[in-house]
């Protein structure tokens, strides 16, 4: 009974085109459509609609103390699948399908308990995670909605084990700007934008390793994403351009450690600095997890080591919402070809989000 439910949800979601980008959805999108049939009248339901694919869809029953929390955005299918990825296909224990591991699974499984059960219950999907320029949880909170809620459940891939921190994620976009001419001037040596950002570059690289607290520590995860500079091999350099990312450790500062980066930058030279993204960690603000500690105690939720991606949970943290990671799947099944979620891993996530709902919503 379980598992058919949830794999009938899961199905009818993986069927619905949510990809991040282009994220070509809106308020009256069949995914939303279908969520609102699912459970019931027994919800108060509001869909809240920000334009260009943001997309709220907030279900409440009673009056709970928990919000559980999913996007319903996937990553781009890509090639390679073995079949349809927009075809659930289960076999060998397993559900394949674009979305299932990261998060559908989980949103699968919530719709299945608001279903089966009476309990209070509180939801919030959205449609813009994946990819940059979210702002559904941001709209949420600003809204004043999440104010009767006492503990938020991020439901991304812990292999169902209660994660309470993780590393923060920051999105940087750096210029260099040199002084364009013939190769042969000396100045070159000081003046072209790729060697300014090369010798930046190999800065800032030890100045993250050099935050390691022990050998098999990485420090600061810091990823060269994108690179670009200059026109021809005889000409110097005028523009180098660079997007990297950073994921800091739960207690860290993305601007702290952004402000020395800058300061990596040889003399002379001239950047700019755009940040696209900035992500803290979690738990975020100068908080602890000592209440999303007691609370994962109090209901048996079997928890985890801090993890090293990123989720909207820190979001909720620096509003001063404590918050947990909690989902089906492993992180390392999101974002592949063949995407997959265990069935066993659905099946747990059932229990525990149960068991949570059961206790207080």
């Amino acid at each position: 009974m379980f598992q058919g439910l949830v794999l009938e949800h899961l199905a009818a979601l993986v069927a619905c085109d949510t990809q991040n980008p282009p994220r070509r959805i809106d308020g009256e999108s069949d995914i939303f459509r279908y969520c609102s049939e699912q459970v019931g009248a027994g919800f108060d339901i509001q869909v809240s609609d920000h334009g260009d694919g943001h997309v709220s869809w907030f279900a409440v029953r009673g009056k709970p103390g928990v919000l559980f929390n999913v996007h319903l955005d996937t990553v781009p299918d890509g090639e390679g699948w073995s079949g349809d990825p927009r075809i659930l296909a289960v076999r060998d224990g397993r559900a394949y399908g674009r979305g299932a591991c990261d998060i559908k699974g989980a949103a699968a499984v919530l719709l299945a308990l608001a279903q089966q059960g009476k309990g209070d219950m509180a939801l919030l999907f959205t449609s813009d995670e994946e990819g940059a320029g979210g702002c559904c949880v941001e709209k949420f909170l600003e809204s004043g909605a999440a104010q009767p809620f006492g503990q938020v459940v991020v439901a991304e891939p812990t292999r169902c084990r209660a994660v309470l921190g993780h590393r923060g994620f920051l999105s940087v976009k750096t210029r260099f700007h040199g002084v364009p001419g013939h190769s042969s001037e000396a100045r070159a040596l000081r003046e072209n934008a790729n060697h300014q950002m090369t010798q930046w570059a190999a800065r800032a690289l030890e100045l993250a390793a050099e935050r390691k607290l022990a050998d098999d520590d990485p420090g600061t995860c810091m990823n060269f994403g994108i690179v670009e500079g200059g026109s021809k091999s005889n000409v110097i350099a005028g523009h180098a351009f660079m997007h990297w990312s950073a994921r800091l450790r739960p207690g860290e500062s993305n601007d702290e450690f952004l402000h020395a980066v800058q300061a990596c930058v040889p003399e002379g030279s001239k950047a700019d600095w755009e940040v696209p993204f900035r992500g803290e960690p979690l738990p975020a603000a100068g908080q602890g997890d000592r209440e999303a500690r007691a609370f994962c105690e109090s209901r048996r939720l079997p928890m985890g080591e801090t993890v090293d991606f990123w989720t909207e949970a820190s979001l909720f943290s620096a509003a001063g919402l404590p918050s947990i990671v909690l989902g089906p799947g492993d992180i390392a099944q999101a974002h592949v070809t063949d995407e997959w979620v265990g069935l066993d891993q659905l099946e747990t996530a059932y229990e525990l989000y149960q068991r949570v709902v059961n206790s207080d919503g």
